[in-house]
């Protein structure tokens, strides 16, 4: 039988036909979205400057992390229009660049009495929607890598998820309406609303013992997100487990990141959340996926020597200062060489520990190429030589294909 063909004049629809139609307009409005984050953060960071509220190096801080979501989101948006871990991380940095940017505008009308500015009640309710973008967040880590919900529970749980954000976001919008409504809006420096006057209701002032809850149940369902992907890695293999391990490995130095800030007072600490992201980008668009383990071995091994060289500097210096009564110049100048000196032996032998726990395939392959080596010294046969030549390449690289010409000559 013949396919139905369209009705003349009409064009045809369908499913198929409608994410034909999304893939091939998804670069133009990837880029629009990309776009519309780079001019935000640009107003953004005018408008921080004006109400003199960060440093430059926040504001720098700040921009690099903005631009590294946005970036990565770009680029999985394009390549996977499909998936909507790209479309979700674009919108996520969007909303809230729109309502960082807002706040700022609402600080300069109502806390610092520049009423000529227009538009600043609609500021006022579009800096609401900052706070409850994150939690966009953990949908993205619930989706890694492929965009698909695990299973039908986790549909009901995202649904659930997504009523209680829904609520907190009008509470906050109904704040500010009824601070809007009693002509009685009250910022703190950061934008944050301090007032809600005694307009808006129920909603603008919900009591304590429901407010809380819905915030507590929010955390623990993104928790759960988070979990998910931490049992999915103890089952998996293959690509998946790797793409488990940019994730987490992303994940961890973010949340290192924030404590070490939050701790040390260092702001530009907080750069590390970047590397979240990019590990989302690197698992999901597979790209150097098996690099992870090297890129782990590394940051292990390189971190622990500096840790054990800072305590070797500073044990010296101690000792040479308050023991052996050392000028203190001289002290310093002698545990700076020490240091120095151990610097390579310590990182060969804390580098070899690293790879035996956390590397272990580059680790075996130099074990079989040492022990190649050794038994190359008293080798005398070529044919044997050969063989086994083969054979460690074969245990080390895994080739699909190998082959060795042997060049002989009289």
């Amino acid at each position: 039988m013949g396919q139905a063909q369209p009705a003349p004049g009409h064009a045809p629809t369908g499913p198929g036909v409608t994410a034909r139609r999304f893939r091939a307009a998804s670069p133009a409005l990837a880029w629009i979205l990309g776009g519309a984050v780079l001019v935000l953060a640009a107003v953004a960071v005018v408008l921080s400057a004006l109400i003199h509220q960060v440093s430059v190096r926040s504001v720098a801080v700040g921009v690099v992390i903005v631009l590294t979501f946005a970036g990565v989101g770009l680029v999985v948006a394009r390549r996977q229009p499909g998936n909507p871990i790209g479309w979700i991380m674009l919108v996520f940095t969007l909303v809230y660049v729109l309502g960082a940017a807002a706040s700022d505008y609402a600080v300069l009308y109502y806390r610092l009495g520049h009423r000529g500015l227009p538009l600043a009640a609609l500021a006022l309710l579009l800096s609401a929607v900052q706070a409850p973008s994150f939690a966009m967040f953990p949908v993205v880590i619930l989706l890694f890598p492929d965009g698909r919900v695990p299973g039908r529970r986790w549909w009901w749980a995202v649904r659930a998820y997504a009523g209680l954000v829904a609520f907190v976001l009008a509470v906050i919008l109904a704040a500010a309406a009824g601070a809007l409504a009693g002509h009685h809006v009250r910022l703190d420096s950061r934008g944050n609303l301090t007032s809600s006057g005694h307009l808006g209701g129920w909603l603008a002032n919900p009591p304590g013992w429901l407010i809380g809850p819905v915030i507590a149940v929010i955390v623990i369902i993104g928790v759960s997100f988070v979990g998910h992907q931490v049992l999915s890695w103890r089952a998996a293999d293959g690509d998946r487990r790797e793409q488990l391990k940019w994730l987490a490995c992303g994940g961890a130095v973010a949340a290192a990141s924030l404590v070490l800030a939050a701790v040390l007072g260092v702001p530009g600490l907080l750069a590390g959340l970047a590397a979240l992201p990019v590990g989302i980008g690197v698992g999901i668009l597979r790209y150097r996926l098996y690099d992870i383990d090297r890129i782990i071995s590394r940051t292990l091994a390189y971190a622990l020597v500096t840790g054990l060289l800072a305590g070797v500097y500073a044990g010296l210096v101690l000792l040479a200062t308050r023991v052996l009564s050392v000028h203190a110049p001289v002290a310093v100048a002698a545990a700076t060489l020490a240091a120095a000196a151990l610097f390579n032996p310590l990182r060969v032998r804390v580098q070899r520990v690293v790879d035996r726990r956390f590397n272990r395939a580059r680790y075996d392959a130099d074990q079989t190429v040492a022990a190649f080596a050794a038994r190359l010294k008293d080798a005398v046969d070529l044919d044997s030589i050969r063989d086994d030549l083969a054979g460690v390449i074969h245990q080390a690289l895994e080739p699909s294909h190998l082959s060795v010409w042997v060049s002989h000559r009289d």
